[in-house]
């Protein structure tokens, strides 16, 4: 399961509105077809290992981090492949909730004779699964908020100047998670005055993230084409976008800024995740803040979060945070 958690993984930014799943086929102790969901959403993990397996996944055990799908849409239902292959033995990491499979997958194989164990690694599986399982559940992205600021909390000199707060390395790394995320997003303050281009840079991707800006007016960023994503404009309060980003499909949002969009998502209660690169330099009070007003009576009051991983990334501290 750990070996198709990580093949899921391959998926992540890649795949919406579908979820990233891997499946491994094991047969005799030997790995005989392994695969991830593809960019776009098909063809589905199951899919991808079985034919990769062929004549060998009958007899075998497949291993697959969300319930196999039960609804016939573009291509058949992932369960009935399943069976019809000649699989013994089904072990998920995850029920899906979607209504139209939510526990229908594991009931098609059961009904077929196929043994289905369920929860293995389930942990680690919603931890992977945390974008769809917003939307379908909670009706709206994952988000995360990425802030890059001095070691004294500011991202910017007073008259502007922010170019560049933090290292090469850390800008390198920001690239790699933009890959794993469906949309970055933006308010209309930071793209007027940044002209940000939004997309990944230096890694390979088949799917450039959706640039999401919030508010105002869109100003002459570069329109889609192989290197630049959809450019979405959404108006209104961060709950309504967020809401509309997962009617489109959306799970995973991305957060660049600016500090009056951060703090409107945090004040919400809508940022699932921080990701901070802080810098060993230091700007001064008279510098820019990494958020807006939070308008808090009390610190009680204040949006508190966990701290799940920090490591050096070049010169910079990265820290990753999950809301409590």
């Amino acid at each position: 399961m750990a070996h198709a958690l990580r093949l899921a993984r391959r998926g992540l930014g890649n795949v919406w509105p579908n979820p990233a799943v891997g499946c491994v086929l094991l047969r005799e102790g030997r790995i005989v077809g392994r695969g991830w969901t593809q960019p776009g959403g098909r063809p589905h993990a199951e899919r991808m290992a079985l034919d990769a397996a062929g004549d060998l996944a009958r007899g075998a055990t497949a291993y697959v981090t969300l319930e196999p799908c039960a609804h016939h849409g573009r291509t058949p239902p992932c369960a009935e492949g399943l069976v019809q292959s000649g699989v013994l033995r089904v072990v998920s990491a995850l029920t899906d909730p979607d209504s139209r499979v939510a526990g229908r997958g594991h009931a098609i194989l059961r009904d077929a004779g196929v043994e289905v164990v369920e929860g293995v690694m389930e942990a680690e599986a919603r931890d992977l699964q945390a974008g769809f399982l917003s939307r379908i559940t909670r009706g709206r992205p994952f988000v995360t908020l990425k802030l890059a600021n001095s070691f004294d909390g500011r991202i910017a000199t007073a008259n502007g100047d922010s170019q560049w707060i933090t290292g090469q390395a850390a800008r390198a790394h920001v690239h790699a998670l933009r890959a794993q995320h469906d949309a970055v997003l933006v308010g209309a303050g930071t793209a007027r005055a940044d002209r940000p281009r939004l997309n990944v840079r230096g890694i390979a991707t088949p799917r450039q993230p959706v640039r999401v800006v919030l508010g105002g007016d869109i100003p002459g960023l570069p329109p889609e084409g192989a290197e630049f994503g959809p450019l979405w404009h959404l108006q209104g309060d961060p709950v309504a976008a967020l809401a509309e980003l997962a009617d489109r499909g959306i799970t995973r949002v991305f957060c660049e800024g600016g500090g009056v969009l951060a703090g409107s998502l945090l004040r919400a209660g809508l940022v699932d995740q921080l990701i901070g690169y802080t810098a060993g330099v230091v700007i001064g009070a008279d510098g820019r803040a990494g958020t807006g007003p939070m308008d808090l009576p009390a610190l009680s009051q204040a949006p508190r979060f966990r701290l799940i991983e920090t490591r050096a990334i070049g010169g910079d501290l990265f820290h990753r945070w999950q809301a409590i």
